[in-house]
């Protein structure tokens, strides 16, 4: 069921760190709010809290605040925006606001803290880029659109594919993903496919992967120097970055305990916008990949989208 945001208030300011005052309208643009001292070429372009929000301040603190007293652009009101995640949409329309994070570190001196004893957008006001902009006015409905990241794993396995044995790699890494993006701000969706070891096959899927909109592609199996371990000759001439430290780490580490493991030729890289990530076929070394790959995926994710997490 779509959930519809409403535009309670509308509110600028000259300086960071300060409340906001109310205006009747506002324009947007691909900077951000015209006027407002947020506006700007990067991810935070405007700000928003709800009335929950300052609903739930008021019963804790036991005064009154009114719209911009946060110092969000727009007061809303419908949606829970602490629960939202990157990448979600509010969509009319003339306008679409992306999610680009949630919550913040305050200013250092912070005028706002100082005068209302508290702040609540750090942890509940949320930040948005302009997708497409114009005019907005108090009363303007948007319709809340949640949106994931979109992962693909696809597990390479002669046998498996013909049902000699059951695929338990592919598996693995979906509960990972799911596991690994519980307490995130991003949105995990995971697709999965089956395939023998065959070169045309892989690529096509790759392919299809990336012109699907899939965002994060994981392999398992033929990553060895066995006569049909064929991933990484297919990925490596398919990549316009290729990422070598990631690998790199995880053969040394487990290497040392593990000979074996340094026989595998695994890669990691970017086909256009997409990550692309190959894990052998065990799932005892998917687990020691995964847990080196989440740690820095995060990450990855925010530079990709020119969201600046640092």
């Amino acid at each position: 069921m779509n959930q519809t945001l409403t535009v309670k208030s509308l509110n600028i300011s000259e300086k960071k760190g300060v409340r906001k005052t109310p205006v009747p309208e506002i324009e947007l643009n691909d900077l951000g709010l015209v006027g407002d001292s947020h506006a700007g070429s990067w991810h935070r372009q405007v700000s928003l809290l709800g009335l929950e929000s300052y609903e739930r301040f008021v019963e804790q603190a036991g005064r009154m605040l009114d719209p911009g007293d946060f110092a969000e652009n727009i007061t809303t009101e419908g949606v829970e925006l602490k629960d939202t995640k990157i990448l979600d949409r509010f969509v009319s329309d003339a306008i679409e606001l992306e999610v680009t994070q949630i919550g913040k570190k305050c200013h250092f001196g912070c005028e706002i803290i100082k005068e209302a004893g508290a702040c609540i957008m750090p942890k509940e006001g949320i930040f948005c880029r302009v997708i497409r902009g114009g005019v907005l006015k108090p009363g303007h409905t948007f319709t809340y659109e949640p949106r994931s990241i979109r992962f693909r794993v696809i597990t390479l396995s002669d046998r498996a594919s013909v049902g000699v044995y059951e695929d338990r790699s592919g598996p693995e890494i979906e509960k990972l993903i799911h596991e690994g993006f519980r307490e995130s701000q991003w949105r995990a969706a995971v697709e999965r496919t089956l395939i023998p070891d065959d070169v045309p096959l892989l690529k096509e899927q790759i392919e299809t992967a990336v012109a699907d909109g899939i965002r994060v592609i994981f392999t398992t199996g033929s990553t060895g120097i066995g006569p049909r371990d064929i991933t990484p000759d297919v990925v490596i001439p398919m990549l316009d970055k290729e990422i070598p430290g990631i690998m790199e780490f995880i053969r040394t580490k487990h290497g040392e305990r593990l000979p074996s493991a340094l026989l595998s030729r695994s890669v990691a890289g970017m086909i256009g916008t997409t990550l692309i990530y190959t894990l052998p076929g065990s799932v005892k070394a998917v687990r020691e990949y995964m847990q080196e790959i989440l740690r820095s995926l995060e990450h990855a994710l925010h530079m990709i989208r020119g969201i600046d997490s640092h």
